[in-house]
């Protein structure tokens, strides 16, 4: 029986050897039964051999490179800004259009330019914030909130100027300012 003055973590219970139980088979890979592998990353076959890495910029930069659906998400936050914006110039564009009593045409193609210089401003923007932002303030983009807003202020100023050009809303604000 074991010293009972012992504490019972330093107890050991001897085991008469069995036949058969305890034989370890012979390992593959440099492992030794005891010995932890610290500090010695695992490796796969293909990373083993591969000599290009995905993710850098061979442009001469530091950064990784990341992968395009990365780009388009940061796109897309901030984007209900423009969604915003592209209704309601579309809502007072066609509040002129139709009370103009005519042809579509001329006045489709210049909400169909509005839109174009809308995104030409968007463009923009996202390049002035990569040159500030970026490069000068050394900051992380997480998102086009920025240039989404100056978008959608635009818009908004292009459907205040289409109903501007209409007579009766004209005349209803005067009326309704008292002017």
């Amino acid at each position: 029986m074991a010293d009972q003055t012992q504490p019972w973590a330093e107890r050991t219970v001897e085991v008469p050897p069995q036949p058969g139980v305890g034989v370890v088979p012979p390992q593959r890979d440099a492992f030794r039964r005891g010995v932890a592998a610290v500090g010695q990353p695992r490796t796969s076959r293909t990373e083993q051999f591969s000599t290009v890495d995905p993710t850098t910029d061979w442009s001469g930069g530091s950064t990784p490179r990341r992968p395009m659906a990365w780009h388009l998400a940061q796109l897309r936050r901030g984007g209900e800004w423009s969604a915003a914006g592209v209704l309601f110039a579309f809502v007072c564009w066609g509040i002129w259009a139709i009370s103009g009593r005519g042809d579509l045409g001329a006045p489709l193609l210049t909400f169909v330019l509005s839109l174009l210089t809308a995104a030409g401003l968007f463009a923009l923007a996202r390049l002035l914030g990569r040159l500030v932002w970026e490069r000068q303030l050394g900051r992380v983009r997480r998102s086009a909130r920025g240039a989404h807003l100056v978008t959608a202020l635009f818009l908004a100023g292009v459907g205040v100027a289409y109903l501007q050009q209409t007579e009766w809303v004209v005349a209803a604000w005067n009326w309704v300012t008292g002017n």
